[in-house]
């Protein structure tokens, strides 16, 4: 509680967006866990449950860019006259920007070993794996992320234009539909099950793969109560949607065969495209409640909120320290506990070092302001 008391510049009511943040934040830590305890040569079963408990976590990319983009729409819709695009920019590059450029060069300096695909053998292979995501597992999302951060004064645009203007919000609802509809057949075609499924994987760190929940966080954000009022109405349902969508992508998964490879659980697919809008369905339906009936409780989830994008980078770092210092060998004796150790390790060491990161920035920024 004293931590919390200190860090006044998080205490502030956490919107709908923030509840999603956190969320995918928090439950991206697990699926690397996950990732490393495949490497320790589990049993049949103990793969089945990893498979089930990642597929579980499977929501988190978009549950990310919706809460981005709910938050962001609020703070355009509540901004009097056009954003200052200047500041955005600036703010984006220190708060985003900036750590993502130094938690790459660590990875790369320091766990090569990390990179996706091809590693850097010169200077022109290193500057291609630091810009294209492969410096570390994880690092692909920010690839596809900035993409969304320049595009922002165009989401901006679609916000004034829809704003107040219900008919022009389903309009752009529908055409997200379809383009993302059209995209995920294109990719099962070409990519998932085509000839192309080695050579195009860059495709999946694409702004486009992640535009239906891009403009659907940016309509939810637009007209927040209609949003909250269809949660309401359909909230008993979640449950059922939830458990079945759960049980088509494991099904689909397990079709794969043996040995569990989690690399192959991709979103691009219609099961999992249902399922993530129904895991973030479900956690603004909670969270609507929630700010409702605990607005207090609500600043804590904020402050997460705050941290995620720094924890996230952060996480692989800790995870990779603590798998070499014994971590490896404990899953291999004892999956599970070893799992719920590093697991809980190292969501704290990443959200400590978030925290610690952003309150050293602060001070830096205000020294050089002085």
């Amino acid at each position: 509680m004293e931590f919390f008391k200190k860090a006044k510049h998080f205490l502030q009511p956490a919107d709908i967006g923030d509840y999603l943040k956190f969320s995918a934040c928090t439950a991206v830590i697990l699926q690397t866990v996950l990732q490393f305890a495949c490497h320790t040569q589990p049993t049949v079963a103990e793969q089945r449950g990893i498979a089930i408990v990642y597929n579980l976590t499977k929501f988190t990319a978009p549950a990310f860019i919706f809460g981005i983009l709910y938050t962001t729409t609020h703070t355009t819709l509540d901004t009097a006259g056009p954003p200052n695009w200047q500041q955005y920019f600036r703010t984006a590059w220190q708060n985003l920007g900036r750590p993502t450029c130094i938690w790459t060069l660590i990875y790369l300096l320091f766990f090569p070993n990390l990179q996706q695909k091809r590693p850097y053998h010169n200077s022109v292979t290193f500057l291609e794996q630091f810009l294209n995501g492969n410096a570390a597992p994880h690092l692909w999302y920010n690839t596809m992320m900035f993409q969304f951060i320049i595009l922002m004064p165009l989401f901006s645009l679609l916000v004034h234009w829809c704003h107040r203007q219900p008919g022009r919000g389903w309009l752009l609802a529908g055409s997200a539909v379809v383009a993302a509809g059209g995209w995920l057949f294109f990719y099962d075609a070409q990519i998932l099950h085509g000839p192309h499924a080695s050579d195009w994987y860059w495709c999946d760190r694409l702004g486009l793969s992640f535009g239906l929940y891009g403009i659907g966080g940016m309509l939810a954000g637009i007209f927040p109560e209609w949003w909250e009022r269809q949660l309401q109405r359909v909230g008993n349902y979640f449950f059922i949607l939830f458990v079945g969508t759960l049980i088509w992508i494991n099904w689909e998964f397990f079709q794969l065969g043996l040995p569990i490879v989690l690399a192959r659980a991709t979103y691009y697919k219609w099961s999992t495209t249902i399922y993530d809008l129904t895991v973030i369905s479900f956690i603004s339906y909670y969270a609507s409640k929630h700010i409702r009936n605990h607005p207090q409780a609500t600043k804590k989830v904020h402050w997460g909120a705050q941290l995620a994008y720094r924890a996230y980078l952060a996480h692989v770092f800790w995870l990779q320290l603590l798998w070499n210092l014994g971590g490896q060998l404990l899953v291999t004796r004892q999956l599970l506990g070893g799992v719920v150790l590093l697991y809980g390790l190292t969501w704290l060491l990443a959200f400590s070092s978030a925290q610690v990161t952003l309150t050293l920035s602060q001070k830096l920024q205000a020294r050089a302001i002085k």
